[in-house]
């Protein structure tokens, strides 16, 4: 993995256009409207796009959850090792401590007790948490809709079986430090002080593997390919995140296993587009059709149906079919599809279609005198 160094990090906030004290509902707005902007199937072969979507997608996982945008607010950038998030198929998350995940108290501890032999004799562990890992999912409009299983494949660490995850060779065991004796700690005497410091060969554990395991070098685990089925409820949206416990990487020397985070990419549907759990959609319709009112037979997610358009209808009017948006989330009931219409305007004619218009002309008057847009939306509603 390569290392990119001083590189500046845009603000999460300006980076999404709000406020530094922006509600939830600001955030969520601000960055829907980025990523349809940006979404890379809609800026294909455009690299400007697809960055600015990753930066706006990784500015809103952090600001969206209370406790990461804490951290953000009290240390920025460094709350996260500069990174909220990491790439593809198994990169770990960064904790959220500005100190690299170690406690608060065991920060000052080892500041200060290393100077004023501070904490006794307290031996490092060689015990560590495996890291969660996160694995980007592309779903098709309809998969988010409706649900769907898939099994994705992951690379992770994993416990080494020849070792068990001691990470010495069969047989053998770690053996006491010859350095510091099995204390973790050197110890000098500077004036009236007695200064500790960590045992460098043990880095503190008072004890080393001389014989490591030949399969992961002493490193305890190993690298593999986890395969997982990944079942995704009906109603999901963008960036809906799904954890998996314990299958993220297993811990150094025995220790606990990370979780595994899937985020959802839903795709822009061609025609429907979504809000909430509803979808809206628009349907043309002629004139004639407007004036004296049809029943159009349309396609729906659920298969076709049929909506009854009134006589008189104007360009704009919304008819909503209850039932036939987005399932509600672990819940019963769905959204309702809310269908636009739209006159259409011929803008070619016959001659015989030019003769029946000018007919109907004579027989109708509009007086076209101007009006503000407020009095035309109450003269709609009456005619509507």
């Amino acid at each position: 993995m390569s290392a990119t160094a001083n590189v500046t990090k845009i603000d999460f906030y300006e980076v999404l256009s709000v406020s530094r004290d922006a509600s939830d509902q600001e955030l969520k707005t601000a960055y829907r409207k980025l990523a349809m902007q940006y979404h890379p199937d809609r800026n294909p072969d455009n690299p400007e796009a697809e960055e600015q979507f990753k930066s706006c997608s990784e500015a809103y996982q952090v600001l969206s959850d209370p406790d990461k945008r804490a951290a953000y607010d009290r240390y920025g950038h460094a709350a996260f090792g500069g990174g909220a998030g990491a790439g593809n198929g198994g990169s770990p998350f960064q904790g959220g401590n500005p100190f690299g995940g170690q406690d608060v108290g065991d920060v000052f501890s080892d500041l200060f007790g290393e100077m004023f032999n501070m904490g006794g004799q307290r031996k490092a562990s060689r015990v560590q948490r495996g890291r969660d890992l996160r694995f980007d999912m592309t779903l098709e409009f309809e998969e988010a809709v409706f649900g769907k299983e898939k099994e994705i494949t992951i690379k992770r660490m994993e416990t080494c079986l020849d070792c068990r995850g001691t990470g010495a060779a069969k047989g053998k065991a770690p053996v006491t430090c010859p350095q510091c004796k099995g204390a973790g700690q050197m110890r000098f005497q500077q004036g009236f002080f007695s200064v500790a410091r960590t045992c460098p060969k043990c880095s503190g554990t008072g004890s080393i593997i001389s014989d490591p395991c030949q399969s992961c070098r002493g490193e305890t685990r190993v690298q593999k390919e986890h395969t997982i089925l990944v079942k995704v409820p009906a109603g999901v949206e963008q960036d809906t995140r799904i954890r998996y416990q314990g299958e993220g990487e297993a811990g150094m020397f025995g220790g606990p296993t990370g979780d595994l985070y899937v985020v959802l990419n839903v795709k822009p549907h061609k025609f429907f587009e979504r809000d909430g759990d509803d979808l809206h959609c628009m349907v043309p319709i002629s004139f004639p059709q407007a004036a004296l009112g049809t029943e159009l037979e349309i396609q729906t997610l659920d298969g076709p149906a049929t909506i009854k358009v009134p006589e008189g209808t104007q360009s704009g009017k919304e008819i909503k079919l209850r039932g036939q948006g987005v399932p509600h989330l672990n819940e019963h009931g769905k959204g309702d599809l809310i269908v636009e219409i739209r006159v259409s305007t011929p803008t070619k004619l016959s001659k015989s279609q030019r003769d029946l218009l000018k007919q109907l002309e004579e027989t109708m008057t509009v007086e076209n005198t101007p009006a503000s847009r407020s009095v035309f939306s109450k003269v709609k509603d009456i005619f509507s």
